[in-house]
């Protein structure tokens, strides 16, 4: 009796401030008596009352479903602006890897001896060049690139060199059906030094799982020269892991690209020349 009391009290209390008289449903005693002074209580509100209008561009923050619950109408609101937020970036993402396609030429039979900078001097009268990517072919003992321009004028006159010779092999220019994946700048060579180590630097993907990082040394160690330096890197979300593998010599590391298409472990495995260095491991301070 008490619950009812102080539910109708508090409808009252939000409109109009009608407070109501229980005191017959009390003399009747029973719960059909609280029922009749409820109803008739509700009966007399005003559905034109203030607290009924909507504001103006507002909505109820909560929504009756119909099934007896109620839902939070602000949170749908937010819900639905973040996916229309998420479906515009990812439009404006997809915009951007169109364009970066369009500007990007893929280039193959490159001769084993070619650089990627002497690659891109190939083209470097066709336009500006922003990003040059020589792989290791697992099918060919010669190799492919993705190079890359500032507009797409400089991607279609690339196409004109094809049959160019470059080392002693003709290469072949294509436009590009994908575009390349860009380095996160933090990760470019910072000084001499470091480019100096990229050029001793392979990135090798598709790599076992099962394969640990001692056997990954042992297999460039073996055919290619001495490793200075390895980092093996994997997640849980990807089947397979990647590797930077620093050699103490740059000879060694245009070697370890012949190697692309090897199986190592139950896998072959993709080469190419390194963007970024292998930087030392930080030292975490230990806390006292």
């Amino acid at each position: 009796m008490a619950m009812v009391e102080n539910n109708v009290g508090v409808e009252g209390a939000s409109y109009g401030n009608r407070t109501p008289d229980l005191s017959r449903a009390e003399k009747n005693g029973g719960y059909d008596g609280d029922m009749r002074e409820l109803v008739d209580l509700l009966s007399k509100l005003n559905p034109l009352a203030e607290e009924f209008i909507p504001q103006p561009n507002r909505s109820p923050s909560f929504i009756f479903n119909g099934n007896g619950s109620f839902a939070n109408n602000n949170r749908r609101k937010k819900n639905n602006f973040n996916q229309g937020k998420r479906r515009l970036n990812g439009r404006n993402i997809r915009a951007q890897q169109e364009d970066s396609v369009r500007r990007t030429v893929y280039v193959s039979d490159i001769d084993q001896q070619v650089t990627e900078e002497q690659l891109a001097a190939l083209f470097i009268n066709c336009g500006q060049v922003i990003d040059c990517r020589i792989c290791g072919d697992p099918n060919s003992v010669l190799r492919f690139a993705f190079i890359e321009f500032a507009d797409e004028q400089g991607a279609r006159a690339a196409l004109s060199l094809a049959g160019t010779m470059l080392g002693y092999y003709p290469v072949r220019v294509l436009p590009s059906k994908t575009a390349i994946l860009p380095v996160n700048p933090t990760f470019l060579p910072r000084s001499e030094d470091e480019r100096e180590m990229c050029a001793r630097t392979i990135y090798c993907t598709n790599i076992d799982k099962k394969v640990s990082q001692v056997e990954v040394r042992m297999f460039f160690e073996s055919l290619c020269g001495e490793v200075s330096r390895l980092r093996l890197l994997g997640d849980h979300v990807h089947s397979t892991r990647i590797a930077f593998v620093e050699f103490v010599m740059a000879e060694s590391a245009i070697l370890a690209l012949n190697c692309s298409g090897a199986i190592v472990g139950s896998l072959p495995i993709r080469v190419s020349p390194s963007k970024t260095p292998v930087r030392p491991r930080i030292p975490h301070p230990t806390m006292h």
